[in-house]
């Protein structure tokens, strides 16, 4: 495929655009051809630091057109990305060119598969989405655990450890588009990536509440990130024509994790109030509008760890640990993001399955974990 560049990121100036930049300034190969895109061209030059420019709006048809004619990869970093990234997936799909974003919005991904999954495999393209923290470190954490058991295991159960987690205008703008689209109550359903006609078992009704574990030690809540994680493991499995049972919790260590916990919850719960009423998402979006995160300080003081344990029919257990420094929702998605699109470029995919609507294990393998840990997200 012979394109003017290997890469074009779009939505370069958004919060997370903008960390991205400069992460690919500091750890793309030299070689790589690679340019921004956006709609602002006074903000894609402050950002671009001599890069080439591409001013291009999602919305109108010939900027996604441009975009997947001039390039061999499209990162999108733009959000809602029901809103900017289905226009720039159709371009990529007519045009022969890959794509991934951060996006780990399932409603979204279950009619990527039902519009474009069919026409993807025909052109040869991979369309990736769960490139960030929802749900990379779970979905190549699950991939792992089944070659170190020789066996695609019967049982995952996955716990998420994390220091950080503040929310970022463009999650907030999405978690809102969701609500108001009626895709987040779509995504409470276990198998909405597949496979079809199951019914929810006990390990893997998404957990709800708060309790203690004897076994770990630690209180568990349901996972922030755990529909997205637990969905696109289901929908690697089904892509390789597997079964497997998942959960996750997100876990606060021993008898004095019940106070962040309690506060983690409350949080959460807090934010799920205002999202139900129009008054509470208007209020949200004005304290964390698009362009908004948080500080560097604030990034630099996060940490995330995902442990992925799993069972197979015989009993035999293997655990994963992940585990990066960091924001979660921003330096471990930027770095997840960047990375996947850097695999795409060359082409280093090592499972079969190379078209289609994939996911990061399905359309990169277990060669993305050396990616990734060569940049400070290690799995063991």
């Amino acid at each position: 495929m012979s394109r003017e560049f290997d890469l074009i990121v779009f939505g370069a100036t958004g919060f997370t655009g903008r960390r991205a930049v400069r992460y690919l300034h500091d750890h793309a190969p030299d070689s790589l051809r690679w340019a921004v895109a956006g709609r602002d061209r006074a903000r894609l030059e402050e950002v671009a630091d001599g890069r080439p420019a591409i001013v291009a709006d999602a919305l109108l048809p010939s900027g996604p057109a441009e975009i997947a004619a001039r390039t061999r990869v499209v990162l999108n970093l733009a959000g809602p990305f029901r809103r900017y990234g289905d226009p720039l997936v159709a371009a990529c799909v007519e045009r022969g060119t890959h794509y991934c974003d951060i996006s780990g919005e399932t409603a979204r991904v279950r009619d990527l598969i039902d519009r474009y999954h069919a026409a993807a495999v025909r052109a040869g393209v991979k369309i990736v989405p769960f490139g960030g923290v929802s749900s990379t470190p779970a979905d190549i954490a699950a991939l792992l655990v089944s070659d170190r058991l020789g066996r695609q295991p019967h049982h995952l159960r996955a716990t998420v450890r994390m220091r950080g987690g503040t929310l970022n205008g463009g999650t907030v703008a999405s978690m809102i588009d969701a609500v108001e689209n009626g895709d987040a109550a779509r995504e409470k359903d276990p198998f909405l990536l597949g496979p079809a006609g199951r019914a929810p078992s006990g390990h893997e009704v998404d957990p709800r509440g708060l309790r203690y574990d004897a076994r770990s030690k630690a209180w568990l809540l349901p996972s922030p990130v755990g529909t997205s994680d637990t969905r696109a493991v289901r929908r690697s499995a089904d892509i390789l024509g597997r079964r497997v049972l998942v959960q996750e919790h997100l876990a606060f260590d021993g008898w004095t994790g019940l106070a962040p916990a309690l506060a983690m919850a409350a949080g959460i719960g807090t934010v799920n109030a205002l999202l139900r009423f129009r008054r509470g998402r208007h209020l949200l979006a004005r304290l964390v509008p698009p362009g908004r995160g948080p500080s560097e300080r604030q990034i630099a003081q996060g940490a995330f760890a995902l442990h992925m344990q799993g069972t197979d029919a015989d009993g035999d257990e293997v655990t994963v640990r992940v585990r990066g420094d960091g924001d979660p929702g921003n330096r471990i998605t930027v770095t997840c993001g960047c990375e996947i699109a850097l695999a795409l470029v060359g082409n280093c995919g090592s499972l079969p399955q190379d078209a289609g609507v994939l996911t990061p294990a399905t359309a990169i393998g277990s060669g993305l974990a050396g990616r990734l840990g060569r940049a400070g997200i290690l799995f063991d």
